[in-house]
């Protein structure tokens, strides 16, 4: 036996296991990894980025370098449709009654980042190279990258949260803009550190050459967004099947992706761009289409945070990586820190915003790490390699920390759960949610004058009859008043027991409010009767144990309604009350 288990097993290796399994035992073990530290109130990303740090190079090395370049494309595609989930978030709107807040708030705190990191940088470098020029170019280029922000893992705590208010709004604005804002200080910090460096940076590119790639991909990148937002919206503006919406959609975005790739454009501004068209120039169809989209991008989002941990080398830090590292995160957490407060000052945010956004601008990933390298090709040698190394290092503190801070923002804010749909709510809901639990109690000996009084002094159409010991007996229904009159001779000697009815359908306190409007539905009745049960009585509802149960309260249709679209108003009311 132990022959054969050897032959079997002697077969299996890295090297050939192929790619299905290999997709499969990422997304699974990230999709745990998420689930756990959810369990723990930590956010979801966080455990995608520490499965991946222990399955990639600075654990069990399982996800090799050929494997992480072979799964670029989803990486890639993972930021598109992050980029496009924000654009669908930026209202028109919105932009008219914050733009100043916005443009104030994401100057200041990349400026706020470039200089306090510029300053720290070249002071620590300084210290240790007494190099003047070499330290002023390091803080430069390092400064200019620290006033990127990551948008994805900061958004999927957003979304996680569902969140919606000031500074929600904000923060999506912020971290879908601020990288062009560091594309272009890495523009002119590039043309003058290779001017201080001289034949160190050799293949630097002038200052104007700089600008006017510059111009390229962020010029690029809206055009070609707008217009294939532009085509999106015709092709499905007479479609009802939501296949064909959700195939032309992907399609549009990976065609939009394949673009920005061929040309060099900025992926996540392009499609931004592409969503924020659909959503304000496309209404009809945008939630539809957002909804759709939303419902498929969890797997990707899991094997793209899974991967951004596995590229992460941990091992690799010198002592003097080590200290400018840890400058260059300190520098940078301070100056967003105060830019965005001045940020928020200067344009008279809400309170929520100057208190809590500092904390949702920490996590940086792609660009951060995408200028690293390429400042690496331009300055190559120790000192482009210490800039790559010092972004990777710094990115992968901040991605743990970033999305924990921004969880701690959005619920000190009082904005998590605020973006929730009906359908949400529905699900989390039970019947002891939705029911009338302080319905008057109509007593089996009860006279017609008694029950009268009780539905005129009381809004409900319906009432629960009970026996002494409180259990239910039966319901009494308007309409089964009204045919009490058809007989008027008799009225005066009926009694509750001789009107009521035997309901059709019964539900339990712990019963989900999806499962009550499936009663409804499938019984075709106003009214259900809610009795208290035990978690673990699965025979409560039972019909036939029905009169042995105490009741809880009633639910009718109309109820059901009122509830969950009184519950919408109030959460809007709340996003709407943070300013």
């Amino acid at each position: 036996m132990s022959e054969l288990f050897s032959e079997i097993t002697g077969n299996i290796s890295l090297s050939n296991i192929n790619i299905i399994l290999f997709l499969g035992i990422i997304l699974f073990g990230g999709a745990v990894g998420g689930r756990l530290f959810q369990k723990m109130k930590i956010p979801q990303v966080v455990g995608y980025i520490i499965i991946g740090v222990i399955l990639g190079q600075s654990g069990l090395k399982f996800i090799g370098l050929d494997m992480i370049a072979t799964l670029k494309p989803v990486s890639t595609f993972a930021l598109s449709l992050i980029g496009f989930a924000i654009g669908g978030e930026l209202k028109i709107t919105e932009l008219k009654k914050r733009g100043k807040q916005f443009t104030a708030i994401l100057l200041l705190e990349a400026l706020g980042a470039f200089v306090v990191v510029g300053l720290a940088v070249t002071l620590i470098s300084f210290l240790i190279t007494h190099n003047l020029n070499h330290s002023i170019a390091l803080g430069l280029i390092l400064g200019s990258i620290s006033a990127a922000t990551a948008p994805a893992a900061t958004t999927d705590v957003l979304w996680e949260n569902r969140t919606k208010g000031p500074l929600t709004s904000t923060v999506l604005g912020i971290v879908a803009m601020d990288d062009a804002v560091a594309l272009l200080l890495f523009a002119f910090s590039v043309s003058i550190a290779g001017s201080l460096l001289g034949g160190d940076a050799a293949g630097a590119p002038s200052l104007a050459a700089q600008l006017l790639g510059l111009v390229w991909e962020i010029g690029g990148s809206v055009v070609s967004g707008a217009l294939i937002a532009l085509l999106l919206s015709k092709l499905i503006k007479g479609f009802m099947n939501e296949d064909r919406i959700l195939a032309f959609s992907l399609g549009a975005i990976m065609l939009l992706t394949g673009v920005t790739v061929a040309f060099n454009f900025d992926m996540i501004l392009a499609a931004m761009t592409m969503g924020f068209v659909i959503s304000n120039f496309a209404p009809r169809k945008s939630r539809e289409t957002f909804a759709l989209v939303q419902k498929f991008s969890p797997p990707i989002y899991v094997l793209f945070f899974v991967m951004v941990g596995a590229k992460l080398n941990i091992w690799g830090i010198t002592g003097t990586v080590a200290a400018i590292a840890g400058v260059f995160l300190a520098g940078r957490t301070l100056g967003k820190a105060i830019g965005a407060k001045s940020g928020a000052l200067v344009s008279k945010a809400p309170e929520t915003v100057k208190k809590f956004l500092p904390f949702c601008l920490l996590s940086q990933a792609g660009v951060a790490i995408g200028l690293s390298i390429v400042a690496g090709q331009i300055f190559p040698g120790d000192f482009g390699n210490l800039i790559v190394t010092v972004v990777t290092t710094t990115t992968f503190v901040v991605q743990i920390i970033g999305p924990i801070s921004v969880k701690y923002a959005v619920v000190k804010s009082g904005e998590a759960g605020l973006n929730i749909t009906e359908e949400d709510l529905i699900r989390q809901s039970t019947a002891a949610d939705v029911m009338y639990s302080d319905i008057p109690r109509i007593p089996v000996n009860a006279p017609v004058s008694k029950i009268l009084e009780q539905f005129s002094e009381h809004d409900a159409f319906c009432y629960p009859v009970v026996y002494k010991n409180g259990s239910l007996a039966g319901v009494i229904s308007i309409d089964d008043l009204k045919n009490t009159f058809m007989a008027a001779e008799l009225s005066d000697f009926l009694l509750a027991h001789d009107i009521m009815k035997q309901p059709e359908v019964f539900c339990t306190v712990n019963d989900s409010a999806e499962e009550v409007r499936t009663r409804f539905k499938l019984a075709g009745v106003d009214y259900i009767p809610v009795l208290n049960c035990d978690k673990g009585d699965e025979n409560c509802a039972d019909p036939a144990n029905a009169g042995k149960n105490g009741i809880a309260g009633m639910i009718d249709d109309r109820g059901i309604q009122l509830f969950f679209s009184r519950k919408m108003a109030e959460l809007s009311r709340k996003a709407d009350e943070l300013g």
